[in-house]
């Protein structure tokens, strides 16, 4: 009973429709008197505007075309061809209606439609079982183009694979990776995303989430604004009927989920004046793709039937015609679709007129629809197949391997709204810059964790002039952080960590969601990766082993010998003894130098001769003999290789005694020389986690710092190990997390990171240790300087006891000047002669200190 009740209310609705329609539309001329008739199939809706306005333009081009046809003169056995319109609403059950109504009434050749792909799914197969052929001008579902399962059904329309190729190059030309889809729950809404979906993923486009469009329920199942914030992609592609897209975008507009946050793509054209002006400003940046005609690309066309159509629309219908620039592409696609019926059945009967005196048509007509046939269903589809001509949407032309158009398919891409500049898109926000698919930061408010760690993060009090006392905040972390707020555009407020929480506590407090994100000397580690997400690196961070720097090596008196071992220097000295030998020997007779000497120092001589030759000093005489020259080239020869040996030696020695520390890195802790309890490490940090695995001892990316300003007194040894690297800590799969890296990234680029490095973890204030002199000191040579002391001493020693008599000379002469003198305090009477000979003796005196 339920459903006979709701028959009859579609009927009902049906006739009011039926005849709303045709008291709008009651000038256009009759078709009565006609044998053969095309139908069309529109899919009028009642309280559907936007979709209702199209329909108009479909139905008149459908009508112009039939007329044009009369105007034409073109006749099937002697008759002008009829037509004949059924209205669908969009319902495939009111669709399979008028058409078993439409033939069993008519003799219907053809089907000019249906409008939706969801009929034409019924239609066709009905047809082909009437023997009647199927021409749709906006059916698109991929489905439909398998000539096998649809062998009666062709379409003006590109269909939507094509489409999918359009968007395919869109998303390549913009970069963008992702999208979401939504979709109406029809043959055409599920066909247009399976064959994106499906030409995405292999183009490496991801398809972050499909949501579906009830046309029956008329809502999105689930919660539109939900699905879009929580989506990491901000590219949306709404795939559904004009009627469906505008429920949608106003649902979004609601949901304040489109411009400026998000890019609307959407496949049909809606009506702005349908939604309230306040929406509109929302609107700017959406971007409709829509199949086109050949005018609007300028590609050839039939202007003659074009403007022909168009002045029988104005003759009939003039008030529902917008003009020529805005006549809907669609209403061109049906005109098409009627026209190549019209030429096929001209060529069918021509053919037939020519063979035959019978009429070219026949059928077998019933009361039943079931039971209707049109006998030259196969030459008139055979015709169809093969039909090839300039339309008013561009060339036409059909194969028998597909039913669509081998030629004449185009797309643009505009913006819904009109703009100023034509040629130009608008994005949203009225920006000339193209979207991102990612998730944009700009005006969203985080809550950012902070922890004082000097230099990334320093909190001092300031007193302001009116005594007022406020927290502010410096350092590496936060100059970074306003370098981010200023790119992204993002609102931050700082929640500083609590002194007695660890880091590790730190970063699980985001996955806890007491912070949106953190930014300081985080230290990226499996175990938080675990919980947590990371951005892109903001410092490149590494341990390093620190000791007390070494003050200096100990004094060693005889540092200088060590570069030859003892029994190198016994060689040196005993080879120097031996050749002074032999020079003895050669020299003695024949060198005047040394004759008229002892043997002993005619020795001493020659060994004299040979230790100045090997060391470079200088020699008191020359060799005489050949075998005398010959030796003193051999005391050349090993005097170069000594002293250069020894001179580069005593370099590398005095070198790697100033560099001598405790350790030499990491692995002597890991070989025990250090106690692991002597090495110092942060608590719960990464450091002991490093710790717990390997052993090491060190201290995070603030080393350079504290060396540099704080820890004077500090320095690193050996290499530094377990490279890591600091970054901001976000949550799990956050969705802004791609927009963050790009910034980051940018700013590591422009040199910006390297600029705050410079300023907050590479200045210096300790004296710079490493600036030391290469030149050798006092120290290093003390030894030699101390024998040089003992060797003058002893030269000294032996002048005095070379002039001991000289001395001893004037020691009495001293004494008795001494005597002479207390001896005249008592006398005052002298001699002249006394006198003359004490001035004498002091004149000696003179003469034996001037010497000395």
């Amino acid at each position: 009973m339920l459903f006979f009740l709701k028959f009859e209310y579609l009927l009902l609705n049906i006739l009011l429709v039926q005849l709303n329609i045709d008291n709008v539309m009651s000038i256009w001329p009759s078709s009565n008197s006609s044998d053969i008739y095309l139908l069309g199939l529109f899919g009028y809706m009642p309280d559907a505007s936007d979709n209702n306005y199209q329909v108009l333009h479909f139905r008149a081009m459908f009508k112009a075309a039939v007329l044009l046809s009369n105007q034409y003169n073109i006749t099937i056995d002697g008759k002008l061809i009829g037509w004949k319109e059924g209205l669908t609403m969009g319902d495939v059950i009111v669709a399979l209606n008028e058409t078993c109504h439409s033939v069993s009434e008519l003799n219907i050749v053809g089907i000019v439609g249906p409008q939706f792909s969801r009929e034409t799914l019924l239609i066709s197969p009905l047809c082909e079982k009437l023997n009647l052929p199927v021409i749709s001008y906006s059916a698109t579902d991929p489905d439909l183009s398998d000539a096998t399962i649809y062998p009666n059904f062709y379409r003006t329309v590109p269909a939507d694979n094509i489409m999918a190729l359009a968007l395919l190059k869109l998303f390549n030309r913009f970069n963008w990776t992702s999208c979401l889809i939504i979709y109406q729950n029809d043959a055409f809404g599920s066909g247009g995303a399976k064959v994106i979906n499906d030409l995405f993923n292999a183009s490496n486009i991801k398809v972050v989430q499909m949501i579906m469009y009830d046309i029956a329920k008329k809502s999105i199942r689930g919660d539109l604004k939900t699905y879009l914030m929580n989506s990491p992609s901000r590219i949306v592609i709404l795939w559904a009927d004009p009627i469906y897209t505008s429920s949608i975008v106003q649902n979004a507009l609601d949901s304040n989920v489109v411009g400026p946050l998000f890019t609307w793509i959407i496949t049909s054209q809606i009506l702005l004046n349908s939604f309230d002006e306040r929406y509109h400003q929302n609107l700017v940046g959406m971007l409709l793709i829509e199949p086109v005609v050949a005018p609007v690309v300028g590609a050839p066309y039939n202007t003659e039937l074009l403007n022909a159509a168009y002045n029988i629309w104005q003759t009939y219908e003039n008030e529902t015609f917008p003009g020529s620039t805005n006549v809907n592409d669609y209403a061109l696609f049906s005109f098409d679709a009627t026209w190549a019926f019209i030429k096929s059945l001209e060529e069918l009967c021509s053919s037939k007129k020519n063979n035959s005196s019978s009429s070219c048509l026949s059928f077998n007509t019933s009361s039943f629809c079931f039971n209707f046939r049109f006998n030259q269903y196969d030459s008139l589809v055979s015709i169809l197949a093969r039909t090839n001509f300039l339309g008013v949407s561009g060339f036409v032309g059909f194969s028998n391997n597909t039913t669509d158009r081998t030629n004449g398919s185009y797309y643009i891409l505009r913006n819904v709204q009109a703009s100023a500049n034509e040629n130009s898109i608008i994005w949203p926000g009225n920006s000339l810059t193209p979207s991102v698919n990612r998730a944009l930061l700009r005006g969203v408010s985080l809550r950012i964790g902070i922890a004082e760690l000097s230099p990334f993060t320093m909190v001092q009090n300031v007193t302001d002039d009116n005594g007022q006392s406020t927290i502010q905040y410096t350092g590496y972390a936060i100059d970074l952080l306003q370098l981010l707020m200023d790119q992204l555009g993002f609102k931050a407020t700082l929640l500083l960590k609590p002194s007695d929480q660890t880091y590790n506590e730190f970063v699980r407090a985001v996955s806890e969601g007491v912070y949106d994100i953190i930014i300081g000397a985080i230290t990226v580690t499996s175990p938080r990766r675990e919980i947590v997400g990371f951005s892109s690196a903001i410092y490149d961070n590494s341990l390093r082993t620190i000791v007390r720097q070494v003050n200096g090596p100990g004094i060693d008196l005889f540092a200088f010998l060590k570069p030859f071992s003892r029994r190198l220097w016994i060689l040196v000295l005993g080879t120097c003894i031996y050749a002074g030998i032999l020079i003895f020997l050669i020299e003695r007779r024949k060198n005047e130098d040394l004759q008229n000497r002892s043997i002993p120092s005619q020795l001493i001589m020659s060994i004299w001769y040979c230790f100045g030759n090997m060391f470079g000093y200088g020699i008191e005489f020359n060799t005489r003999t050949a075998g005398g020259r010959l030796l003193t080239a051999g005391l050349y020869i090993l005097s170069l290789i000594l002293v250069a040996s020894y001179t580069a030696n005593l370099a590398s020695d005095l070198t790697i005694a100033r560099s001598q520390f405790v350790i030499s890195g990491i692995n002597d802790v890991k070989n025990g020389k250090v106690p692991i309890n002597r090495v110092g490490i942060l608590a719960d940090s990464a450091i002991e986690n490093y710790i717990k695995a390997v052993m090491p001892a060190g201290n995070e990316g603030l080393v350079e710092n504290a060396l540099n300003t704080i820890y004077c007194n500090l320095t690193e040894v050996g290499v530094s190990f377990a490279e890591s690297s600091y970054a901001i800590v976000t949550p799990k799969e956050w969705l802004y997390t791609p927009d963050l890296d790009v910034s980051i990234l940018s700013l590591r680029e422009s040199g910006k990171i390297d600029d705050l490095k410079q300023k907050w973890l590479q200045a210096r204030t300790c004296p710079d240790s490493t600036l030391t002199s290469t030149s050798l000191d006092i120290k290093a040579l003390s030894g030699l300087f101390a024998i040089f002391v003992v060797i003058t001493a002893l030269s000294l020693l032996l002048f005095l006891w070379t002039e001991r008599r000289n001395i001893k000379k004037y020691l009495l002469q001293f004494i008795y000047k001494k005597d002479s003198l207390a001896e005249g305090r008592h006398s005052t009477t002298r001699n002249s002669n006394r006198n003359y000979e004490h001035e004498q003796n002091l004149e000696t005196i003179s003469v034996v200190i001037h010497n000395f």
